[in-house]
């Protein structure tokens, strides 16, 4: 399932802003559609999973 960038930001409460900031950094997966895009929903999981595993080995 494809979110768009705005569905995707509301997953994560963030805002749309960053939710961009995360795309264009690569921290979250996106793919083109013509010119729309779109978040693969299997992407926001990864993202908050490499986040817990990240502060699980900082703590």
């Amino acid at each position: 399932m494809l979110l768009t960038v705005e569905a995707a930001a509301r997953r994560l409460s963030v805002s749309r802003t960053t939710m961009f900031r995360l795309l264009k950094s690569g921290a979250v997966d996106s793919v083109r559609i013509g010119h729309a895009r779109r978040v693969p929903a299997e992407a926001i999981t990864a993202y908050v999973q490499r986040l817990a595993e990240e502060q699980q080995h900082a703590a």
